[in-house]
């Protein structure tokens, strides 16, 4: 039943879609809409005073265009020491898709400069000790036979790691077992300057706007008006209402706490833990520009997919960075500029049962969390030193990374259980969707994005006469790949983004 309106609230205009948060999420879906249908009223709303504040800030997001060429999270081993890359097929067809939209706009002229938001850097995974080192090299072997990943390198030898990473190889002797896997097409990623590239696209082309300062506190339906949002002005407390058709909810760790206020059968049982990040960033421009690399490694025995160890250059501002982490920290906000009574509000009755499974069902990741909040910049340091043996004190300082908000969904015979991925949560008409998680996020966006659509706009995405559209924007996306496929596409967005091919 929707609840009565404040008649003492101004009314606002009524939109075929409104996107709550300024990131991109909330860019890419609009964009994809007004693409495949430009006569479309959409509005998005910002809490903040500008886009890309807070998830989608450069400094604030891992940066890495996740298409699992390095992350071993992607490619567990098996018991009988196979290597599953299925994981690794999936996340590098859904970044592929983003690709292939990102190079439709730079080819439409409506992007001018990629090298703004995406650099091509070498990824590499990176292990120490024999058993480890076995298990790279079945990964490398497993993956050199797949067509997406065909031209992946690896080595044992020292003297090709000085080559790949010089600075990790300094101070190290023959005797160090250690393996390396390299491909040269990795990206990277500055998704706050993406981000700001797509509403520019709005604004000017389709003349969709952010509206700041604007904070949603609640969404009600309506039988008449579909859905009206109550939203409050930041800087002048005016309540007003925005009518829409259709709602997505994309204000990061924050759209949980939105998610809880609607009156959606799916929403139940989900609940959220709040984890912030740490880098260590290098202060001595030397040494940065030095590495050019991406260097992932494995997460300890028993720590979290999201602690995976990683020597990063970035590009941020047009200026090369080098990043090591992430270290996880712990904050009661779900947004870096949030509420430290976030946590908190986001207890209800429905979803105890969820975050009290999780919490017995994962004692280890308390463990963890634990001693990660507890390491002194001395104790952050030494696990820099496992990638980088001469790493002094001075060159190094601590940065707050964003806020991430771990999804608890709710199981059956755990009472709840930790969801690792982005979750799309929908009511069953796709009038309200709301995007839960975070890794790989921004990386796949596209993908998410389409598959939010497919609920709110089945028609745009699977009419006839948008599918000649939707195939020059995305051609992977509901079309099988093959290895000519793949590699043509491949070829043509990476040489229209000016990264590597191979």
């Amino acid at each position: 039943m929707s609840k009565k309106k404040d008649l003492n609230t101004r009314k606002c205009e009524e939109f075929d879609l409104i996107c709550v948060g300024g990131g991109i999420m909330s860019a890419t879906l609009a964009l994809l809409a007004k693409i495949l249908k430009p006569e479309l009223k959409v509005c998005i709303l910002e809490r903040l005073g500008d886009v890309a504040q807070e998830s989608s800030s450069a400094w604030n997001n891992a940066g890495t265009g996740h298409s699992a060429l390095c992350e071993l999270n992607y490619t567990p081993q098996n018991e009988d020491g196979s290597v599953n890359i299925n994981k690794a097929i999936d996340i590098c067809t859904q970044f592929e898709i983003s690709k292939q939209f990102w190079s439709y706009l730079v080819a439409q002229g409506l992007i001018e400069n990629p090298e703004t938001f995406i650099t091509g850097v070498p990824h590499h995974s990176w292990v120490a000790g024999e058993d480890n080192a076995k298990y790279l090299e079945e990964r490398f072997k497993t993956m050199k036979e797949h067509f997406m990943f065909d031209s992946i390198d690896f080595t044992r030898d020292i003297e090709k790691m000085k080559e790949w990473f010089p600075i990790m190889m300094a101070d190290r002797s023959t005797a160090e077992i250690m393996a390396a896997s390299r491909i040269d097409r990795g990206a990277e990623m500055n998704f706050g300057s993406l981000t700001k590239h797509l509403y520019h696209i709005l604004e000017t082309k389709y003349d969709t706007k952010v509206v700041c300062y604007k904070e949603v506190l609640d969404a009600d339906c309506d039988p008449e008006l579909d859905w009206t949002l109550k939203v409050k002005d930041v800087k002048t407390h005016v309540i007003e209402n925005y009518d829409a058709e259709h709602v997505f909810i994309g204000a990061g760790g924050a759209s949980l706490l939105l998610l809880q206020k609607i009156d959606i059968k799916a929403k139940e049982g989900y609940g959220g833990f709040p984890i912030s990040g740490q880098w260590l960033v290098c202060k001595n421009r030397d040494i940065v520009e030095q590495h050019n690399a991406k260097v992932y490694s494995k997460a300890g025995i028993g720590d979290p997919p999201m602690s995976v160890p990683h020597l990063d250059t970035r590009f941020i501002d047009g200026k090369r960075e080098l990043l090591f982490g992430p270290f996880a920290g712990f904050s009661p906000k779900f947004l870096k500029k949030g509420s430290p009574l976030d946590l908190i509000h986001s207890l209800k009755f429905k979803n105890l049962q969820s975050m009290w499974g999780v919490f017995w069902h994962n004692l280890p990741l308390t463990e963890y969390l634990i001693k990660q909040i507890s390491m002194s910049f001395e104790d952050r340091m030494n696990a820099l030193r496992a990638f980088v043996k001469d790493a002094k004190n001075e060159d190094w300082e601590i940065m707050v990374a964003g806020q991430r908000v771990q999804t608890i969904k709710k199981d059956t015979f755990e009472g709840g259980v930790l969801e690792f991925g982005t979750e799309i949560v929908s009511s069953s008409n796709g009038k309200v969707t709301c995007l839960l998680g975070a890794s790989p996020g921004a990386s796949t966006s596209v993908k998410i994005m389409l598959d939010v659509l497919n609920h709110a706009f089945p028609d745009l995405v699977n009419c006839e006469e948008n599918q000649p559209l939707l195939n020059e924007l995305v051609p992977f996306y509901h079309n099988d790949v093959d290895e000519a496929f793949f590699n043509k596409h491949l070829k043509r967005a990476s040489e229209t983004l000016g990264i590597g091919y191979k």
